[in-house]
């Protein structure tokens, strides 16, 4: 199962988090313990390098995509290479959005749109979408008017 995402700043703010399965309670521990793992590991690591940790029996796999860095978290069948794909996927849909490697402001402005792809490619902790162009597809808002 994919247990979490987590994207976040480079000063530790959290600016989106998706949890699968994580009891309310564990999670402040997931949240300071990511943090604090790419706080100590990410300076200086280029766009997009994979870093892999492995914690109570967890994978974590993570990067940094411009100002953001990116966490993924599962167990089980959800090894570091399938962390890694997911990874892949979702820093691939993040520049997509943004149209580059995004600063936090650009980011935050394109929030709604990221959320949406990661709804699209996380769906409950499993593997939903890792096609580029269908992400696309199941992303793109209708107007108003055809409402």
């Amino acid at each position: 199962m994919l247990l979490a995402v987590l994207i976040a700043n480079f000063e530790g703010n959290i600016l989106v988090e998706r949890f699968n399965g994580v009891p309310t309670e564990e999670r402040l521990h997931w949240r300071s313990f990511l943090v604090k793992l790419g706080a100590e590991n990410l300076k200086g690591v280029k766009n997009e390098e994979l870093l892999v940790a492995c914690h109570k029996s967890v994978y974590i796999v993570y990067t940094v995509l411009g100002d953001v860095s990116i966490f993924v978290v599962g167990k089980d069948e959800y090894d570091e290479l399938i962390l890694a794909e997911a990874l892949y996927v979702i820093n691939s849909a993040i520049k997509d959005v943004c149209g580059k490697p995004p600063t936090e402001r650009l980011f935050l402005d394109k929030y709604g749109k990221i959320c949406l792809c990661l709804d699209e490619i996380v769906w409950k902790g499993l593997l939903e979408n890792t096609d580029k162009d269908r992400i696309k597809r199941l992303i793109r808002l209708k107007p108003p008017s055809e409402v």
